[in-house]
């Protein structure tokens, strides 16, 4: 199972870092998504994260980054210049394929129970 942390109500244009932790399990070795969900929307792929390389989808492209820490077992979501329409709750889950994308949020499990991420002045 994952935890996630580190949401918050935060200001438009201000910055979070999400955080994904597992224990029992070494996180390196999957790989990782990051999803959000709005009220009364489809859950949706922001960012995943491989052995290669890591991916964003363009509506967060220069704004978020994936990251790991291998030695704290935790993958982070760094979001910067934050939009009221980042506001959702925010999942960590492990891709049950080999690469990443797609972000489909299908091909992934064990999801965590989300953290409330809200932009408003």
């Amino acid at each position: 199972q994952l935890v996630e942390s580190g949401g918050g109500l935060v200001q438009p244009g201000g910055s979070l870092r999400l955080s994904c932790s597992a224990s029992g399990f070494t996180l390196n070795t999957y790989n990782i998504g990051w999803f959000r969900q709005a009220p009364g929307k489809d859950r949706e792929g922001v960012s995943c994260i491989s052995q290669n390389a890591p991916y964003n989808v363009d509506s967060v492209k220069g704004r978020f980054t994936i990251s790991r820490d291998g030695a704290k077992n935790t993958v982070y979501l760094q979001m910067n210049s934050l939009k009221p329409e980042d506001t959702a709750v925010y999942y960590c889950a492990i891709s049950q394929i080999s690469w990443c994308p797609p972000l489909g949020a299908s091909f992934f499990a064990a999801w965590g129970q989300g953290t409330q991420v809200t932009v408003s002045s």
